[in-house]
């Protein structure tokens, strides 16, 4: 089942039927427990909307969460971030946490600052090296447990991370700087391993850049990811957490405006965003 956030109220499709369930906020009907069995209780005593389109009326599965993210959890982006911060004495850092316990997991955005399908993301002014980072992105519910499943899009500037590890916030946070979307994917069973994740990049309508990847290369395991974000933190209404990329386009590449970006993942969909 996905749960779609809307300006109708929030929206179930199953069985690609839309089922809508605006007596609820979003913020409480993603943090209702046993969300699968809730879910799949609630549509029987539905009818499905007929005619019902979300082209006009979606809006990003976000209103009140955070987002975070975690860093250096596949091998493709421990080895590119080692590579970009070599000259700045900090390559030893990714190599470090890439085997060590405790994973990387940092603030990303706010939603105020994350964007949903169809919108528009930023590159920094100050920035000359940027790329997307496709991530499967985690709702984590307000009892810390994993409800559902996104996709995310962690844009980065990949020179001022590398000038200085310590510049990460600058180099993740702005306005426009987190996408996620277009849905949440809410599972009975834990995602599997082998779902694939894929970056579409175009330009002037040409794609320039397709590379895949699967769960399967993730270092870490996802309730690893979720035991340390949410160790002596919590989260009213939840969280967002995205959980690293394996796909780090070459180091001649960088984003322009116009750029169109496509994530796909497996059971959840396509996010795209142009960047303004």
């Amino acid at each position: 089942m996905k749960v779609y956030n809307t300006t109708l109220g929030p929206y179930i499709e199953h069985n690609k039927d839309f089922y809508s369930f605006n007596e609820y906020s979003f913020d409480s009907l993603i943090n209702e427990p046993n969300l699968y069995q809730f879910l799949a209780q609630a549509i029987t005593n539905k009818a499905p909307e007929k005619d019902f389109s979300l082209d006009s009326v979606l809006l990003p599965p976000i209103v009140s969460q955070e987002v975070w993210a975690s860093g250096v959890t596949y091998l493709r982006s421990k080895n590119a971030r080692m590579e970009e911060s070599k000259d700045a004495g900090g390559r030893d850092f990714y190599d470090r946490v890439y085997s060590a316990e405790r994973p990387e997991i940092f603030f990303k955005a706010t939603a105020a600052r994350t964007v949903g399908h169809k919108q528009g993301v930023k590159i920094r002014r100050d920035s000359k090296w940027n790329v997307p980072e496709p991530e499967l992105t985690l709702f984590v519910n307000a009892s810390g447990t994993i409800a559902g499943y996104t996709i995310g899009n962690d844009m980065s500037s990949r020179d001022i991370e590398g000038e200085n590890p310590l510049y990460l916030p600058q180099a993740k946070s702005y306005d426009k700087s987190a996408a996620i979307g277009p849905c949440i994917l809410v599972l009975e069973q834990p995602i599997p391993k082998e779902t694939e994740i894929r970056l579409d990049i175009e330009r002037n309508g040409i794609n320039i850049f397709s590379q895949s990847t699967h769960l399967t290369q993730m270092k870490r395991e996802l309730p690893e990811l979720v035991r340390y974000l949410t160790f002596d933190c919590t989260f009213a209404n939840g969280c967002f957490l995205m959980t690293g990329t394996g796909i780090v386009p070459p180091d001649s590449f960088s984003l322009i405006q116009g750029d169109t970006v496509h994530i796909s993942i497996e059971g959840i969909g396509t996010l795209t965003n142009t960047v303004e």
